[in-house]
């Protein structure tokens, strides 16, 4: 993997398991962010930084992803701050700070799956979402990793 990356996340949440089937991508709720970044490997894990501008604030927001075995860790820092921890089998907890007030999150991992090849890393993380307590859906999230030059696939 070249130094330079394009990094591309795409999350559906879904409010009913029984639209999740049928339902189309227009049906869901899908936010795809695409920016390019930096990625590393270092004491046995893949690390990549990028920064994202987000519509209706000044700054940007500054994010790191971490990728160790079946653990993914996004930690965002500007407008809002947050660090989420994806480990398989595992439900996690996390404040997500915002300019509007803070939030408490919960993430009840399903599965993180990875498939690396020479160019690029893809990842799918399943995981159930609850905030303040509260049941909100079931998520998923598609990483792709993809060495700079080449195609997200």
């Amino acid at each position: 993997m070249t130094k330079d990356v394009l990094v591309s996340i795409r999350g559906l949440q879904f409010a009913d398991t029984d639209v999740r089937e049928s339902a189309s991508d227009e049906e869901l709720d899908a936010i795809e962010t695409i920016c390019p970044g930096e990625y590393y490997y270092k004491n046995d894990g893949h690390f990549i930084v990028y920064e994202e501008l987000v519509d209706g604030f000044a700054g940007p927001v500054k994010n790191l992803i971490r990728l160790r075995d079946r653990e993914f860790m996004i930690s965002k820092k500007g407008p809002v701050n947050v660090q989420m921890v994806f480990s398989e089998g595992k439900k996690t907890m996390t404040d997500y700070h915002t300019p509007f007030g803070n939030i408490m999150v919960a993430l009840d991992t399903k599965k993180v799956e990875t498939q690396e090849t020479e160019d690029a890393i893809h990842i799918l993380i399943e995981y159930g979402l609850e905030a303040n307590y509260q049941f909100i859906a079931d998520c998923n999230i598609a990483v792709h990793i993809t060495a700079l030059g080449r195609t997200i696939e």
